[in-house]
Formats: structure tokens, sequence, C-alpha cells
């Protein structure tokens, strides 16, 4: 009798217990059932005017085609008579990786294919606020070695090998696959794309190492933008194959229907007159993935009124950036990394194309010849010796040196030159590099006598080397720097007009045509 009472505290104090962690789960934002209330938010209202707008119901089924390059993502919804119509592109907050498939565990990759999402797929506890499951890897992917899981559709703004749509967005695409599973949808089809499928993007990206994997899943883009119906997929070998009624029965040659013939021979001839045109075959490459614009730093109202006025063929984008500030965002992984994409242009095998290297080469022997004779032209005034056969050039073992201060760059070398103009003393003679010529080519110098004014001689103004080709077959010139401007100059040399012509030299200073040496 006396085990009662105490079973009945104990009992007590249990449902106590129970009550607490029932409060502390409702004041964490949870129901009964694990289930939390951001995971039964109602779709906006904002968004079931524009279903009723476009004759959709919230229980209609979806399709969701996401786009790196891009960073967007569209909700598609299927009315009454089959056909899917868009209802809303939401733009994607962060994307990592490169352009191109997940191939395996941490590669960062976002995958690219077709992938099915089921209500077991749903997660309302995500450690991202909510997110579903791509359903990575499928068919495709297994047949073809690629490996990893749990890629999602999640909240916040990080991502390594997801698509990231903050809290906000994910809210809101949660709730509209919750809807049409309860209105009886199975499944919806995610399709994840590199970029749109355009004429212009394939004619871009051509030479790209996934080209061909594009190609593939632009089959499937060009049924469901033909037919705006969800294409049936299958795996053959290690493509995907796309159709009706005829692939879902296991059919790899399905019957092409005409709507989607004629869509791909349209764009296949706008490609081919792409580049025909000369449409240059580019990569695209990230430091480590993409973030759609409205997610960065907005510039000033002035400068994006400007930018409006003078980008008036850019189409408008589908959603208002206004509703995306930075803010909301909550973690961005690697913000360092989004520095924007840069495109490289790539040869046939995908290499890149050093534009630089890429000097035109000579085409013809003339122009090789024309182009030796014109850069044997000198100088009027200059000297050559003439000789049969002009040997090759030949490096001297110990070079000589002549040296010309310069004041701008030497600064020791300044305080040397005007020193005597500075402090009233003598300064030695400078020795600053500016120019080296071999010895074996160097002629006879013809050095101007100073006037005896005491001062010293700066030989950088008094050395007068005319132009000469020595046995080496080299041509070394030094030219007399005349004094500075408003400086007067250390030492006076006698003028080139007062030279006498007895060593070779007429009156303007230039040598003869055969100087006697």
């Amino acid at each position: 009798m006396a085990l009662r009472p105490l079973a009945l505290r104990l009992a007590t104090a249990a449902g106590v217990v129970a009550l607490a962690l029932s409060l502390s789960a409702c004041q964490d934002g949870s129901m009964g059932g694990g289930v939390p209330l951001r995971a039964l938010t109602p779709v906006p209202a904002k968004t079931l005017a524009l279903m009723a707008q476009k004759g959709m119901s919230a229980n209609d089924p979806i399709l969701i085609r996401a786009y790196k390059k891009e960073a967007e993502m569209e909700v598609w919804k299927r009315g009454t008579n089959g056909q899917y119509a868009l209802l809303k592109t939401f733009p994607i907050c962060r994307w990592s990786g490169q352009l191109g498939p997940k191939t395996k565990q941490g590669d960062r990759q976002a995958p690219e294919g077709f992938y099915t999402v089921t209500p077991g797929q749903m997660n309302p506890n995500s450690s991202y606020y909510l997110s579903f499951d791509t359903g990575y890897p499928n068919n495709y992917d297994r047949a073809n070695g690629r490996t990893g899981n749990y890629i999602m559709v999640h909240g916040t703004c990080s991502s390594s090998g997801c698509f990231a749509m903050t809290d906000e967005s994910m809210g809101e695409l949660y709730a509209l696959a919750r809807d049409s599973f309860a209105g009886g949808q199975r499944a919806f089809q995610f399709q994840s794309y590199p970029f749109r499928m355009t004429a212009q993007n394939l004619a871009k990206y051509r030479n790209d190492p996934n080209a061909p994997f594009w190609k593939n899943l632009k089959e499937g883009s060009d049924y469901f933008e033909a037919l705006r119906e969800e294409p049936r997929v299958n795996v053959c070998g290690t493509r995907y194959v796309f159709g009706g009624q005829d692939v879902a029965a296991g059919s790899c040659s399905p019957k092409v229907d005409t709507l989607v013939a004629e869509k791909r021979a349209k764009d296949n001839h706008d490609i081919a007159e792409l580049v025909a045109k000369g449409t240059p075959a580019t990569r695209v490459v990230y430091d480590d993935g993409g973030q759609n614009p409205v997610f960065r730093s907005q510039a000033p109202a002035s400068t994006m009124a400007f930018a409006n006025l003078t980008k008036k063929d850019e189409p408008e984008a589908p959603y208002d950036p206004k509703e995306y500030a930075r803010r909301h965002l909550g973690e961005v992984s690697r913000p360092e990394s989004l520095a924007g994409e840069r495109e490289i242009e790539v040869d046939a095998k995908g290499r890149p194309v050093m534009l630089a290297a890429a000097e035109a080469p000579i085409p013809t022997k003339a122009a090789a010849a024309a182009l030796k004779a014109g850069s044997d032209k000198t100088k009027p005034g200059s000297v050559v010796a003439k000789t049969n056969a002009a040997p090759e050039p030949v490096k001297p073992a110990t070079p000589a040196r002549i040296m010309v201060a310069d004041a701008d760059v030497d600064s020791p070398s300044y305080t040397k030159v005007l020193g005597s103009l500075l402090t009233g003393k003598a300064s030695p003679t400078p020795a600053a590099d500016a120019a080296t010529i071999p010895a074996a080519a160097v002629a006879p110098e013809t050095i101007q006598p100073a006037p005896k004014s005491g001062k010293a001689t700066h030989t950088a103004h008094a050395i007068t080397v005319p132009t000469v080709t020595g046995a080496v077959g080299q041509k070394a010139k030094v030219a007399a720097e005349p004094p500075k401007a408003g400086k007067p100059p250390a030492a006076k040399a006698v003028p080139a007009k007062e030279a006498t012509t007895k060593d070779g030299l007429v009156k303007d200073g230039t040598a003869k045509a055969t100087p006697k040496l």
C-alpha cells in the first residue's frame, strides 16, 4: 500500500517533465511529432494571387528547373490541359564548384541531370532551415561511376555541393512542394542544368570537356520546352534517353515528336551559324561556384539609374532585387571566392588559348626579306662598315662598359653629378650605367678638351663616340647628353659645330661616309 503514493509521485513527476519538454519544443518552433512550424508555413499570399492570375491552384503538380550559371531556380505548375507553365523564378543564393556534373564525393560540385523527388526526400528538420534531397546519385550517375549523397536544396546561403536558396525562398519552395504532394502528386522532377540550353550558350561552350554531356541534357530540355510536358527519363548504357510512353516502357530508341525535332533542328542551325560568324569557344571558370547578383552589394541609386538607362537590351529579371536583401542571407560559405566568373577562350580540345603568344607568323620569304632589309637601315650620319658576309654575332667574354650618369634613377650618381653645384666642392666622375658595349666593337673615342676652369669635368657630356660596326657585327653609339635646362654644366665641351674635319667629323657633328680613323 505504501508503494502507491510513491508510484503516484513518480507518475506526476514524469508528467511534469513531459509537459516541460513539450513547452520547450513549442518555444523552439516545433509541434508534436517533431514537425517544426516552419514546415507548415502556408504559401505566401502574393504567390497564391499569382497562381490565380495564371489559372493554377496550390495542389497542382510542380516541376523545378535549376541553372547554375544564371543562378536561378524555376517552379513550373501543370494545368488542367496537362501542360506546364512557369509560376515563379527564385534567385539561387549560393552554389559551389564549377559548371559540370558532380562526379565524386567531396568535389563540391552541384549535380547536373534529371532527378526525382518524393515526399520521403523532404526534410522538415534540416539543419539549414528546410530542405529536400535532389535524389543524387540517380541511375545515370551510378552507370557512370559517380559517387556522393545527400545533395540538397536547402536554406541559408552556404553550399558544399548543394543549392542554397536562403531561408525565405526555401520556405516557399518547401510549401509549394508540400501542397503538390497533398494534391496527389507522387513525385516531382528536378532538372539541373549548367546554364540555359540556348543556341548562344551551346555555341560558346562547344569545346568544353562537358559539351557531349550537356548536349545529352539538352535533349531532355528540348522535349520539355517544345511540349511543356514532363519528359520520361531512362538510361541506356551511359546516356540519358528522353521521350514519352515508349521511354517509360524501356525503349532506347524512342520516337521523337515533331515539335521536338523541329526545335532541335532550328537550334542546331543557329549554333552552326553562330560558329560560322566567329563566336569564340570559351570556358567559364569560377573560384568556387557562384551567386545571383541580387545578393551582392548593390551600387548607389544614382549609379543603378544610369545603368538602367544604358542597358535597355538586357531582359528584366523575373524577381524584384529589393525582396532579396543581404541581411537575410544567414551564413555565406566562402564569400571570398565569389569574385565573379571568368571566361577563357579554348581550342578544339578544350585547352586554353594563350592570346599573348599568338603573334602572326611571317607568311612568305619575300615578307621576311623585306622585314630584314628594313631592320638593317641605319639612322642618317651613322657609320656602317661594309663587308661581303656579315658574321654571326659573338658575345664578348669581358664587355667594356661606358658609364653615363642618370640623376632620375640613381640617387648616389645624382649627388655626385650635382655635388659641385650644391656644395661648391668638386665631385668625382659619376659612374651610373647607361649602356654596355662589347670591347671589340668600341672605336677610339674623340674627347673634346675641357676649358681650364678648375672644375671637375662631367665626362658623360664630354665624350662623343660615333656609331661604328666592329668585327663582331655589332653597333654602338653613345650620344652626347646635352646639359639640363636651367642648370649650368659642370664643364663646357667644345660645340659639335666647331669640330674640325681632320678627325673625320663634319661641321654638324656627324661622321663622314668614310672617316679616317
